[in-house]
């Protein structure tokens, strides 16, 4: 881009021409990055850089200077700006860090949640997958999730009422389906409400 070209599309982006403030940014968007990772060495870091400069541009507009009728000037002293408070506030994150004890790794919640899940019988397992949806629902919910019945029928969509009687209805389908001696325990009603 010339420093005329240059000078008539700062003129339109500075009116608000946003497909103006989109070729400066083109032009000047490689150079601009180049400049920020030399401060920061990290892409990330200069990606944000990269950004934080251009929302400025458009932020203070009316107030930039062009040098030769070029605005890369002042974006390479505000990348260079931006690049340097990134990595002082990085510093002083680390610093922070740093001094906050640390005990050893917890595990994610994902682990957590994996490693208190409970494996289902099989036969139970078969025995719910012969049960309609909404009844599915009503147990995962109720039974093994430990909702209150009111709360998993609005989740649902049916009233409280129906979900007792449905859930009174599983319930004894699946004593029946399942031996009493080897069935694991299924929680009562009043558990669950």
């Amino acid at each position: 881009m010339s420093s005329r070209d240059g000078t008539t599309q700062w003129e339109l982006a500075r009116a608000g021409d946003e497909s103006a403030f989109g070729a400066i940014f083109d032009a000047h968007r490689d150079r601009v990055f180049r400049h920020a990772y030399r401060f920061v060495a990290d892409r990330h870091d200069a990606e944000d850089v990269l950004a934080t400069t251009f929302l400025e541009l458009w932020r203070r507009r009316d107030t930039v200077g062009l040098v030769d009728g070029s605005v890369l000037p002042w974006l390479l002293v505000t990348a260079s700006n931006t690049a340097l408070s990134s990595r002082r506030a990085r510093q002083r994150y680390q610093k922070l860090l740093g001094r906050i004890p640390h005990d050893e790794a917890l595990p994610s919640a994902e682990e957590e949640a994996f490693a208190r899940q409970e494996t289902l019988d099989s036969r139970l397992r078969e025995a719910l997958h012969r049960l309609r949806d909404i009844d599915r629902g009503l147990v995962a919910l109720v039974m093994l999730e430990g909702y209150p019945t009111a709360e998993a029928a609005a989740a649902l969509g049916i009233t409280p009422g129906t979900a007792r009687t449905r859930l009174s209805r599983v319930r004894t389908r699946l004593r029946l389906e399942l031996s009493p001696t080897s069935a694991p325990a299924l929680p009562t009603e009043e558990a669950s409400s």
